[in-house]
């Protein structure tokens, strides 16, 4: 009988080691997996091969917009760097180039999926576009939460 008990003890130790062992292969597995990042997407480029800076403005009243949306577009290779909300609220999304040609502004409000685009010359501000998201505007389905 107590041969009997010691093979169940020494067999509950075995299951034990082995289920462990597999705990951390999956453990390193998933660590491995998750540290290889998708490449970067190929930026935006102006004609003079640098990338489109933008800044990204939520006048949509729906709180957060901006982080999301400026993670899409960074995402698919837009430089922005300043988001933030805009106390005027507006009913349709507008890319504003403040330097350069409209074509940069449709580039960005193609990644948009739905802006009109206008011109306002600004080189002191540092930017080629300036979005505010408006009412209309939706994220990427799937992605994103609202």
């Amino acid at each position: 009988m107590a041969f009997l008990e010691r093979l169940a003890a020494i067999r509950r130790v075995h299951l034990t080691l082995v289920a462990g062992g597999l705990a951390v292969m999956a453990a390193v597995g998933y660590l491995a997996l998750r540290g290889r990042a998708a490449p970067p997407p190929a930026p935006l480029l102006l004609a003079s091969g640098r990338p489109i800076v933008a800044e990204v403005l939520n006048a949509s009243g729906r709180p957060g917009l901006a982080r999301l949306a400026t993670k899409a577009l960074r995402e698919r290779g837009l430089d922005v760097v300043y988001f933030g909300s805009d106390s005027r609220p507006i009913d349709s999304t507008v890319v504003t180039v403040l330097r350069g040609d409209s074509a940069r502004g449709r580039e960005v409000a193609r990644l948009l999926g739905r802006a009109r685009v206008a011109v306002a010359t600004d080189t002191l501000r540092r930017l080629d576009v300036s979005i505010r998201l408006g009412r209309d505007y939706r994220l990427p389905a799937g992605r994103f939460p609202l």
